[in-house]
């Protein structure tokens, strides 16, 4: 810097920003204890936001500079990348465990309703709520952290399926006489209930325009599709005549519904337009159209396209994963649903699995866990990575933004972290165990969910009282 003007300081403060730009964390760290000059500089808000928003896509600053606490992007960064360090790590002392013991029946089902989001985490507040819902026909609310239970509805017959509305802070159940309910999240109070006499509810809760409706499959094939709290039905499809809906997705532009069953190798899921089912207009079928492949086992749709599905089905000879993109063409007389093929491919399990799950990474990364395999895809079906790390089969995964978590019948789970090649794509690396406790009292993890600083899995009784499961990562 010897031919700066040192009498003008904003010069050489603008020089040393834009010098430290190419310095790592740590390294600016280092810088701003040399001098003041390069303190100052090394504190610049721009170079922690750059730095924040080059790593992560989304920083929720949501409080920062807010009256109550002094937040800034440095300390957002630090405390972000200290966070997600532990749980990359899971290292002892990283993370707490708790056990979320009451039910006395199965739990059949657990939803976040209030979470930590992973695409917009907030590192400073990370409580979280779980609900679960169980065979002993209640529904409990818990608080993750601090494994407390924050409410218990009435007992009822016993229950078959749980969903959540976060926004709208509202739980909706079903039972086994198909009765559908909807319960304060705050309260635990009962707010509405619909009767569809189905021994099986497939539920899936959407918002369109900001209207609130519940897609409900039953067990005789149709989709009911109920509205706004007080559950008032819309209308009423067929989808798979004789056969219990369990594939029920809704598209991330909230134009499509896609509902079909396991439990027929020969019928096909179906793509049905929501406006149909949500103004159905009277005297006209609602827009639908079968997608073209048969004994569908998972269906995903990626989180980052409109809508476009992703399927495990049978194939000429074997498993196969299918690739659709789902639109409608609008003519001067009709709308018309085309479902475009956009890559096909064998799978490469080494065994055959009944049991399938599927899920999807942005737009062009497939996870699919069957048996003891993971394996992940490319969309055009290249094999990015593969693992079996579980003794027993896989019951459950949850697939977000920084990592996934798989959960065994071996009861533990296995935490894999997303990372960067360096260029457009994206690999999996396996990183460490969770254990679930004893075999002497468990049988094994069924299911598990995820938030950003949070990991909740729901662990099998040998007395018959499932008990949850919570890990609680902290900065």
């Amino acid at each position: 810097m010897q031919n700066m003007d040192l009498d003008q300081p904003q010069l050489v403060a603008d020089c040393l920003i834009h010098a430290f730009s190419f310095l790592a964390a740590e390294d600016l760290i280092g810088a701003s204890a040399v001098c003041k000059d390069w303190h100052d500089a090394a504190e610049s808000p721009w170079l922690w936001r750059r730095m924040c928003l080059q790593r992560w896509s989304f920083c929720n600053l949501s409080v920062l500079g807010s009256e109550q606490v002094s937040r800034s992007w440095k300390k957002y960064f630090l405390r972000r990348c200290h966070l997600e360090m532990k749980m990359a790590k899971g290292r002892s002392g990283g993370y707490t465990c708790k056990s979320l013991r009451g039910h006395a029946g199965r739990v059949v089902g657990f939803q976040y309703l209030r979470a930590n989001s992973a695409r917009h985490p907030d590192v400073w507040n990370s409580s979280a709520t779980v609900c679960s819902a169980s065979s002993d026909g209640t529904v409990r609310a818990w608080d993750v952290r601090n494994g407390q239970l924050l409410w218990c509805s009435p007992v009822q017959s016993p229950l078959t399926a749980i969903v959540s509305d976060e926004q709208h802070e509202v739980v909706i159940s079903a039972d086994s006489t198909g009765h559908i309910k909807t319960w304060s999240g705050l309260t635990g109070q009962e707010v509405a209930s619909f009767s569809t006499a189905s021994t099986h509810c497939a539920l899936l809760q959407y918002d369109v325009s900001s209207n609130w409706f519940l897609a409900v499959g039953t067990s005789r094939g149709c989709v009911w599709t109920l509205a706004d709290s007080a559950l008032t039905q819309r209308s009423s499809v067929v989808v798979c005549d004789g056969f219990k809906v369990d594939i029920l997705l809704v598209s991330p532009d909230r134009k499509w519904i896609v509902a079909g069953t396991k439990d027929n190798k020969d019928l096909s899921p179906k793509a049905i337009h929501t406006q149909s089912l949500t103004s159905p207009s009277e005297g006209e079928d609602p827009l639908c159209r079968s997608v073209p492949v048969t004994g569908c086992q998972a269906a995903v749709f990626m989180p980052t396209q409109p809508a476009r599905l992703a399927l495990v089905h049978r194939g000429p000879r074997d498993q196969a994963l299918t690739v659709f993109d789902v639109a409608v063409q609008k003519t001067k007389y009709q709308s018309e649903i085309q479902v475009q093929q956009v890559a096909s491919f064998p799978l490469t399990l080494t065994s055959w699995s009944s049991h399938v799950l599927l899920a999807a990474k942005d737009g062009d990364v497939l996870v699919l866990a069957a048996g003891l395999e993971l394996k992940v895809y490319s969309l055009k079906g290249a094999l990015l990575a593969s693992f079996r790390e579980h003794a027993m089969p896989i019951s459950s995964m949850s697939v977000d933004s920084f990592r996934v978590v798989t959960a065994s019948q071996d009861l533990s789970l296995r935490v894999l972290i997303w990372r960067s090649d360096g260029g457009p794509g994206w690999t999996l690396e396996s990183q460490y165990h969770l254990l679930g406790g004893s075999h002497t009292v468990s049988r094994g993890f069924t299911a598990v969910a995820c938030d950003f600083s949070s990991i909740v899995a729901a662990a099998e009784g040998k007395d018959g009282k499932d008990v949850l499961k919570a890990y609680s990562f902290t900065s």
